[in-house]
């Protein structure tokens, strides 16, 4: 009965409204922001009240642009949705009233996945992101517009992969194909020219191919899913004629094309017909004549060696490490993929295939620059790759796409699969700090 009285007093309703005008007069001179959220004190994206972007300075020991070697005691300054400007914390300070020190950190571009299959293996979004993958190019599944960011995984859709009838991917995953599977068959030129533009009218970023006879040591696809026996080898696969019509189709609406290979055969296919991409390592040894003709074409290689390091003859000791470590001495182009999905590998960074890269990538010796350059394939590179620099870096105009992790990641990179700072398109996703 008190309750009900006060809140029928003039007195204690209009000391009410002003104590709430205080607060909200106090909010506005803290850059409260329309369209955003706060985390732990911080503004997360968004506007302020009066009109102007929401700012954040975010300092550390530690900061690596995704282009240079990482330098001591810097800040990142981000407006909005975007980065305004890297600076010392001293050339900075008077930019941004909201300053989130990070101590004993490192500061780094959010990672790009290059090789994954989120949207067909249902895989949590929000867990890649939270564990610092702010970019996926999924190669293989369902068709769908490039979406995320502002607080959500940039996701970019190849759609399902372009496969000869009764051929890899749906002889291992089954079904009858579509714009909505894994695999979409097609028998002829007109049939793979429409699949093309199908696939670039609703969304791929990229067009993925299979040229996958089958019969490779230690292959994941050569292992039963579900309940069904692995199909007998080799596979049908798209012929030349076919393969050259989805490249030169594809080429002409400014897409890539991505070229699932395991063997020679795949491989000197796709280099005949002139694919941008292969969608991993190569799992059985490729002949050395055909790694330099990849080489000197420019073709870029996903690494995925985790998830693929049982690709090796037991007989020779070649498969996919002897690829890559020849690849490299030739002076080949990689970027980083872990293949996120696969079982073996995590729903994040991954720590093992960044030490798999430096190790089977730098040649007979390793020096900081080759520990540079993996991360370069993570972020900066990868965004070049995929026509969207300055996606990937830290310069100014650059997606507000940022992790931060405490100590040193070029000393350890396990730590980088568990990110203390995600950001995504200037939002706060994860705050340890």
């Amino acid at each position: 009965m008190i309750f009900r009285s006060r809140l029928t007093d003039p007195m204690f309703l209009l000391l009410t409204m002003l104590l709430c005008q205080g607060a909200s007069f106090n909010a506005l001179a803290h850059g409260d922001t329309t369209g955003g959220t706060t985390t732990g004190g911080t503004t997360t994206g968004g506007t302020t009240a009066t009109g102007k972007q929401s700012c954040k300075l975010l300092t550390a020991n530690q900061l690596f642009d995704g282009v240079n070697f990482p330098q001591a005691n810097m800040a990142v300054l981000i407006e909005g949705d975007k980065v305004k400007q890297v600076g010392t914390s001293k050339q900075l300070r008077g930019l941004c009233k909201t300053k989130i020190n990070l101590g004993d950190a490192t500061i780094l571009p959010g990672f790009i996945e290059s090789h994954a299959h989120v949207t067909f293996q249902n895989v949590n979004k929000d867990i890649v992101l939270e564990h610092g993958i702010t970019t996926v190019q999924d190669t293989g599944g369902p068709l769908m517009a490039a979406e995320g960011g502002q607080g959500k995984l940039r996701l970019l859709s190849t759609g399902p992969i372009i496969q000869a009838p009764g051929g890899y991917p749906l002889n291992i995953f089954g079904g009858d194909g579509g714009y909505d599977k894994v695999g979409y068959p097609v028998d002829s030129v007109l049939a793979a020219e429409e699949a093309v533009q199908h696939l670039v009218d609703g969304g791929a970023t990229a067009i993925k191919i299979a040229l996958e006879p089958g019969g490779e040591t230690g292959a994941p696809w050569m292992q039963p899913h579900g309940d069904s026996p692995v199909p007998v080898a080799p596979w049908a696969i798209l012929s030349e004629e076919i393969t050259q019509a989805i490249v030169t189709k594809a080429h002409a609406l400014n897409k890539r094309v991505i070229a699932h290979v395991g063997e020679n055969t795949g491989f000197e296919r796709a280099l005949n017909t002139g694919i941008d991409e292969f969608a991993h390592m190569p799992c059985s040894a490729i002949s050395e004549d055909l790694l330099q003709r990849a080489v000197d074409q420019g073709v870029t290689f996903v690494t995925t060696v985790d998830t693929l390091s049982s690709c090796v003859d037991t007989g020779t000791h070649m498969g996919i490490h002897s690829n890559m470590m020849s690849l490299a001495g030739k002076g080949a182009k990689f970027i980083y993929g872990s293949e996120i999905a696969h079982d073996n590998v995590p729903w994040g960074i991954n720590g093992e295939e960044m030490h798999m890269m430096l190790h089977l990538g730098s040649g007979d010796s390793i020096d900081f620059t080759d520990v540079v350059n993996v991360f370069k394939a993570a972020t900066s590179q990868a965004g070049e790759h995929l026509g969207l620099a300055p996606l990937g870096t830290l310069a100014p105009g650059a997606p507000a796409d940022i992790i931060a992790v405490r100590g040193n990641p070029f000393q350890r990179f396990k730590i980088l699969e568990y990110p203390d700072l995600v950001i995504s398109g200037g939002r706060i996703v994860v705050n340890k700090f």
